[in-house]
């Protein structure tokens, strides 16, 4: 594909074939490591703190990290065969204005993660040392965005470096948790909960649901003949290692002292399982923690910026990028500045909430990229305001919108309970019924619409000719 001067002069963020210069090994440290800190860590004390036991926790824990993965791992694919980050790739589904929606959403994302990882990040080093939480929140947060100005290749860089300390970190905490003898209720099979291993499931699947929307960012540099399952797997397996088993961990640490802080209990259950590495272990994951939140800042820049152009054409500049950092920054420090206290609760809350946003959009993301455009999309018309896939798609929005209704009756949280799921005694399905309603509803919406005239005019489109002439 040719590249063309609209895109060279306007993209903020498309990788030309001759730039790409990623390994495909690349992927599993930057995925292992997103996965290996405090806040994975955090997620898995939904299951214990609902009041569910370590044992059906722990397969709740498996079998959501197992399915959300799977939508993540498919999306990362993405990032090859385009050259571009993830938000981007939403317009031919919304259109170039359209997908202002989703964008909001995924800065939401950004933003609220970055705020819980200054908070965490805090917490765990007050712990330790009683260091003053907000001076913390303010240098954690200004030191990962730093590093996402330096840009892409430091983050992978860092994440190499970072996944190996976390894995031998690990590997020694796992083997010498076998000696632990924990209460006989906690491996008692008789003692499932419906509500807490769904809460805990759903929670871990919609966690992994939250990386899908800049996942494609970090494998956007790697060559185009990269094959669809060589980059679903190394993603799958890095990913689904490195959350499944900090979160496991964070399982365990509530289990183990259900009535302390998060951070205290992990330290402790450290200290339990091998005297004197509780400092050493909250250490390494708070490294883990400010490296992903540099992940997400420099995410958050992108897709600030394609907002930005989205509303008014520009040309990037570095001047640009520091400008959205500032702004995001701020707004995190706010956000952290003004949380409560109670971290775990508030945190589970938020990985639910992202899951209900972000269910129909990859629902529609994926079915429109490999079972009916098949991956033939014009990057050039990407970046072309009044290009093929128009303003506005009112076949994407309304697969959005409708999916997320019929999610509406089957939400359970703190803030709102949906009927079906009063009736059910508090279980939350609206996941699964998210994908398939707003998969159904998008290919409704399409079923008359001229998708092979669509695939010439693409390549028309990239090769400068006249499709119908």
């Amino acid at each position: 594909m040719a590249t063309s001067p609209l895109i060279e002069q306007r993209s903020i963020d498309y990788v030309p074939i001759r730039e790409r210069r990623g390994k495909l090994w690349h992927l599993w440290p930057v995925w292992f490591t997103g996965g290996a800190h405090l806040a994975t860590i955090a997620s898995g004390a939904v299951g214990i703190l609902a009041g569910g036991n370590l044992l059906w926790t722990a397969i709740a824990v498996i079998i959501g990290c197992a399915f959300g993965t799977f939508f993540m791992a498919f999306h990362s694919t993405q990032g090859p065969q385009l050259g571009l980050p993830q938000m981007i790739q939403s317009r031919p589904q919304f259109g170039y204005v359209g997908a202002l929606l989703v964008w909001g959403v995924a800065l939401i994302t950004f933003i609220g993660y970055c705020a819980f990882n200054q908070v965490l990040t805090a917490d765990t080093l007050y712990t330790l040392g009683d260091f003053n939480r907000p001076h913390t929140m303010i240098a954690v947060g200004l030191l990962a965005a730093a590093l996402a100005v330096i840009g892409y290749d430091v983050i992978h860089a860092a994440q190499r470096v970072l996944a190996y300390l976390l894995l031998a970190t690990f590997v020694v905490m796992t083997v010498a948790a076998f000696g632990l003898h924990f209460p006989a209720n906690q491996f008692n099979v008789a003692d499932f909960r419906m509500v807490p291993f769904v809460s805990q499931l759903l929670t871990t699947a919609g966690y992994q649901l939250s990386w899908c929307i800049f996942v494609s960012d970090y494998s956007r540099y790697l060559p185009k003949n990269v094959g669809v399952r060589a980059s679903f797997w190394w993603t799958y397996v890095g990913s689904f290692i490195g959350t499944t088993w900090p979160t496991l961990i964070g399982s365990v640490a509530i289990a183990l002292f259900p009535k302390m802080e998060l951070t205290a209990a992990v330290k402790a259950a450290a200290d339990l399982i091998l005297p004197g590495s509780g400092g050493p272990f909250l250490i390494a994951s708070v490294l883990g923690l400010i490296t992903t939140s540099t992940l997400m800042f420099y995410s958050a820049s992108l897709t600030l910026l394609s907002v930005a152009d989205s509303l008014r054409p520009l040309r990037p500049a570095l001047w640009h990028r520091l400008i959205t950092l500032i702004v995001l920054l701020a707004v995190s420090w706010c956000m952290a500045l003004s949380s409560s206290k109670d971290f775990a609760t508030e945190f589970g809350e938020f990985l639910v909430i992202l899951g209900y946003l972000f269910t129909p959009w990859t629902a529609i993301n994926l079915v429109d990229f490999y079972y009916l455009r098949r991956g033939h999309y014009s990057v050039r018309e990407i970046f072309n305001p009044r290009g093929m896939y128009g303003r506005w798609n009112w076949r994407g929005l309304t697969a959005y919108f409708g999916g997320f209704l019929a999610m509406v009756p089957f939400f359970s949280t703190g803030i709102y309970r949906g009927p079906v799921a009063v009736a059910l005694g508090g279980v939350d399905l609206a996941m699964l019924v998210g994908l398939p309603v707003s998969t159904v509803i998008y290919l409704i919406a399409y079923r008359h619409f001229d998708l092979n005239r669509e695939i010439r005019l693409v390549a028309a489109a990239d090769a400068g000719l006249d499709p119908d002439g």
